[in-house]
């Protein structure tokens, strides 16, 4: 027989497991993280988004966080967690987030219309063709990115480099090039003209330019609500264009199409692993 005082302790432990439950489900969709690559400018990020998210969390009534992530690799590690409720990602973190974490692009990016990648080289140097870049050192950009790692890796089709280096930005690529660490640097086509000035005398020659890129976009992730997403969506396409502009997203208009990207980085993905093997040709 069971003690009336046994079924009293029961239920309120399980009163006490409900309610645990629904405080704890409460943080879980109480909170949206954003996500950003920042470069090391962490803090410089934080006041980029700072009156964006005093707007939306006045609107949507949900205490919001920004989390930087200093580069493209901590990046895709919290999107594949699923960590960043809202990612303000680059070409390649877009493709990758919605590929292999189901993410869903809700705006495009402000930047370049025409986002293209290069290989760059110092002005004097004698490589004027992609086979001469067999037998030199290579600096690519962190996985994940399609202006420095993906589409680089592409237009390196049948090379040999004797190394490739992952840097941690594109200004190090810059860096290295200049110093003659490294023969050919990969980095995007804005990006060395945004950094180039800052290597003078030293000039930079580019060896190759990529087909076009899409730009990069807004995307909210599948571990928020339904309804949630709908009104942070509705939320951001009310926003004033001063708020928009100073996170840089582009209020009702469609994201890219990343469909041939994604299809891109999948082919590039298969020969990741031959990088740090020597001799290993890109693409066999």
């Amino acid at each position: 027989m069971i003690s009336r005082r046994f079924l009293l302790f029961q239920s309120l432990f399980l009163l006490a497991s409900c309610v645990a439950s629904q405080s704890n489900n409460s943080e879980k969709l109480g909170k949206l993280v954003i996500g950003a690559v920042a470069y090391g400018e962490g803090a410089r990020s934080l006041d980029q988004y700072q009156r964006f998210v005093q707007y939306l969390e006045t609107r949507i009534k949900t205490l919001i966080e920004v989390e930087p992530a200093y580069n493209e690799v901590k990046a895709v590690e919290q999107i594949q967690r699923q960590a960043w409720s809202l990612v303000f990602a680059p070409p390649g973190l877009a493709a990758i987030a919605i590929a292999q974490a189901k993410y869903l692009p809700l705006y495009p990016l402000q930047g370049v219309d025409n986002l293209t990648a290069v290989l760059v080289v110092l002005k004097g140097n004698p490589i004027q063709t992609i086979p001469e870049v067999t037998g030199k050192i290579v600096a690519l950009g962190q996985p994940g990115s399609a202006t420095g790692y993906y589409v680089p890796l592409y237009e390196l089709y049948g090379t040999t480099p004797s190394e490739v280096r992952i840097a941690p930005t594109p200004k190090t690529v810059l860096e290295w090039v200049a110093k003659g660490e490294v023969a050919v640097g990969a980095l995007a086509k804005d990006e060395l003209d945004r950094y180039r000035s800052e290597f003078s005398p030293t000039e930079f020659r580019i060896l190759k330019t990529s087909r076009r890129i899409p730009s990069g976009s807004v995307l909210v992730s599948p571990e928020v609500e339904r309804n949630q997403q709908r009104l942070i969506q509705q939320v951001m396409n009310e926003a004033i264009p001063a708020i928009a502009q100073e996170v840089g997203y582009i209020p009702n208009a469609s994201p890219p199409d990343y469909k041939t990207l994604i299809t891109f980085i999948e082919k590039v993905k298969l020969i990741e692993a031959r990088i740090n093997q020597k001799p290993a040709p890109l693409y066999e």
